[in-house]
């Protein structure tokens, strides 16, 4: 059961909506669990979660890795039966980084790769902010407070998000992991949201 954007927009902005108050919900379970169990709670299994719950009936490819082609603006991500072993790479990119990033790093590295690999069929960004502010919670050591989350203010302005990821896609093209302008953009928003905390 799914429901067709073009057939009914407002529907589906409903559904949408509705997802993502799940997709929060999930997430802060996650976090109570990745603070309690150490930072091998970061897994695929945790990220499909994410994405399912994020495009329930919106696509019937939810929390599966996808085994078809896609296309992302200039952007064309690796082929699909490249996934499994991207992103298990990427989880223990994280998991052996874990100790030595801070955790604006941690968290634009996961926000930067899942992204660039965009292993789903639908639901990369959303994913990949949860996953993101999944990051920065675990390794600060708390549900980070504040009225507005990371990911919501993400969502407000995406013009210099998008210009941070298309300089961390231009470093990784060079042959550099360096997604440092990600990692100050993400700082910005996290003091923002901190300031706003009572």
């Amino acid at each position: 059961m799914i429901v067709i954007e073009e057939q009914d927009p407002a529907l589906h902005a409903l559904v949408q909506e509705r997802n993502l108050i799940r997709q929060y919900d999930l997430l802060t379970n996650c976090i109570e669990i990745g603070l309690l169990q150490g930072h091998t709670a970061f897994d695929k299994y945790m990220l499909w979660a994410l994405n399912h719950v994020a495009i329930a009936n919106i696509s019937q490819f939810g929390g599966r890795f996808r085994e078809e082609p896609i296309y992302v603006g200039n952007h064309k991500p690796p082929h699909f039966k490249d996934v499994a072993e991207l992103m298990d790479r990427f989880v223990s990119t994280v998991h052996e980084n874990w100790f030595s990033w801070t955790p604006a790093e941690l968290a634009a590295y996961g926000l930067w790769r899942l992204l660039w690999i965009h292993p789903f069929i639908e639901g990369n960004g959303r994913t990949a902010r949860a996953a993101c502010y999944y990051l920065l919670c675990a390794k600060s050591g708390t549900l980070l407070p504040g009225k507005k989350t990371e990911p919501e203010r993400i969502r407000e302005n995406r013009t210099p998000y998008y210009a941070a990821l298309r300089a961390a896609d231009a470093a990784w093209d060079q042959g550099d992991l360096d997604f440092s302008q990600l990692e100050q953009y993400l700082a910005g928003l996290l003091t923002a949201q901190l300031s706003e905390a009572p």
